[in-house]
């Protein structure tokens, strides 16, 4: 824009023009720079404001505020992932695109309920989702163990991400289901479980095992939900808390030790000695966390989408009986397992022993062993093994020793569970329109306390400073006015001829 001395009455033109030129260019809005940079944040969503601006800069050839250039990148990841609050309105066509390509799919939605029929809206509350390809997978997979935790949403509109996850058969996570509610509280927790249940085929009386951290949502719901299920506690949280007021390695090492035991009586040894041990040192979907509500639901479809891609290159690559991990455990097992001799009773019983303080039993016929290994890991332990040798060696018809493993650690039941892929969608564009009269509204903007967070909580013995920087503790600073020691020029107060006249 230019700026320059005004024609007066009678004065005609003249080809030399003395105009002021400035950067301040009206035209330069921080809509026209949000569409400028809408690919350059798409590919680099965590650019640097700043960077940014510098470059804009230097690229457009005009002066802005950094001010402005924030408010473009916050219009241009707008426009890349959508609305917060327009998302909420199209949540219904979003379930129905995802119902007609992922035939089986099970998704619902909860909403607040008015007082009166009349009000065309409704308040969105929570969303669950339990894909086809997931749910056939896991039922597939042969391993009754579920893994239940929650997470922070970051955007605008408060909630959590509650998520069930449980093992494949190379010992890896595997998503079974998810969803978006309000709060992690007993009443969310318990809707989540139950519509679990019924994808699942699980009853009141199943015999499944759970593990959770020690959220106070979890534990009651878990005794309506499924009073006869197993429900245990991770240790990696129990170890995070104990640290806050028991430290020292001897004593997390001890922990895990007995988070391993596999009787009683091991058990019990190793809690006395943890107690001995206390009385003597006394002295876990996040990048799409931060998105609106359907991108969020897209990015974990997505994720997950990719992932079954990953591992099935994987699983094209493998040969053999087991997968490659139980492959490794076993082969460990059956190392250790030369280290003893059986003798046989005549029965199916074996007398398995390396010392006369290391000796067990095993039944073959029964698949068991007194040191319970077998029956808590599918994996025959190493006294089984041992005995499985003695009986092929006998001459006895015995199958192969790794045919003894559980099904669910051989390859093709990990082929199984990802045979069912997971379908893409189409976009926005496509969807269907939904028939339902009641438009869905966000959840009422809950502004939180203090500074929104965006990274996680680090555990106890996790470090705190960034990857990549050394640490400033211990280092001696220098003030940059009187070049003493032991404090900077903010905190300055005069020593060394500092503050006073003449001085720095």
């Amino acid at each position: 824009m230019v700026v320059g001395p005004q024609l007066e009455v009678g004065q005609s033109a003249r080809d030399e023009h003395k105009y002021l030129q400035t950067r301040a260019v009206k035209a330069c809005t921080s809509r026209y720079v949000a569409n400028l940079i809408v690919q350059q944040i798409h590919s680099n969503p965590k650019f640097p404001v700043k960077a940014l601006h510098e470059e804009l800069c230097k690229k457009l050839k005009v002066g802005m505020s950094l001010q402005k250039v924030a408010r473009a990148k916050s219009m241009a990841e707008r426009i890349i992932s959508g609305d917060y609050q327009v998302q909420y309105g199209f949540l219904r066509d979003y379930v129905l695109e995802l119902l007609n390509t992922n035939p089986g799919t099970t998704v619902r939605i909860d909403v607040y309920p008015e007082t009166s029929l009349f009000i065309t809206t409704r308040t969105f509350r929570r969303i669950y989702v339990c894909l086809a390809a997931l749910k056939l997978g896991f039922k597939s997979g042969l391993r009754d163990f579920l893994g239940l935790d929650g997470t922070f949403m970051k955007g605008p509109y408060p909630g959590q991400v509650l998520t069930a996850v449980g093992l494949d058969s190379n010992n890896g996570t595997y998503p079974v289901a998810y969803a978006v509610v309000e709060t992690e509280s007993t009443s969310s927790w318990t809707w989540f479980l139950e519509l679990l249940g019924e994808d699942l085929d699980l009853g009141a009386n199943s015999n499944f095992t759970f593990i959770s951290d020690r959220q106070k949502g979890i534990i009651p719901t878990m005794e309506k939900v499924f009073p006869s299920a197993e429900h245990g506690f991770c240790l990696r949280h129990i170890q995070e808390n104990m640290k806050k007021q028991w430290k020292g390695k001897d004593l997390s090492d001890q922990l895990w030790e007995c988070g391993r035991a596999t009787t009683v009586n091991h058990f019990n040894r190793v809690m006395d000695e943890l107690k001995k041990i206390n009385e003597e040192a006394h002295a876990w979907l996040d990048e799409g966390r931060d998105k609106p509500i359907i991108t969020c639901l897209e990015y974990i479809r997505e994720y997950l989408m990719k992932r079954f891609c990953v591992v099935q290159k994987e699983i094209d690559k493998c040969e053999g009986l087991l997968t490659p991990t139980a492959t490794t455990v076993f082969e460990k097992i059956k190392t250790d397992a030369a280290k003893y001799v059986a003798k046989y009773n005549g029965a199916g019983k074996y007398q398995v022993a390396s010392t006369w303080q290391d000796q067990y039993v095993v039944n073959l016929n029964d698949q068991s062993c007194s040191c319970r290994f077998w029956e808590i890991t599918g994996f025959p332990c190493r006294h089984d093994v041992c005995a499985i040798w003695d009986k092929i060696e006998n001459g006895e018809n015995a199958p192969y020793v790794d045919e003894w493993v559980h099904p669910c650690y051989r390859l093709s039941t990990w082929k199984a569970m990802y045979f069912n892929k997971i379908d893409p969608l189409n976009g926005r564009s496509m969807w269907p329109k939904s028939d339902c009269p009641f438009t869905v509204l966000p959840p009422k903007h809950k502004t939180q306390v203090g500074r929104p967070k965006k990274k996680r909580r680090k555990g106890v013995d996790e470090p705190n400073s960034q990857a990549g920087r050394l640490s400033r503790k211990y280092l001696v600073v220098t003030c940059s006015k009187c070049h003493n020691k032991g404090h900077n020029s903010r905190t300055c107060k005069g020593k060394g001829g500092c503050g006073e006249a003449g001085g720095c």
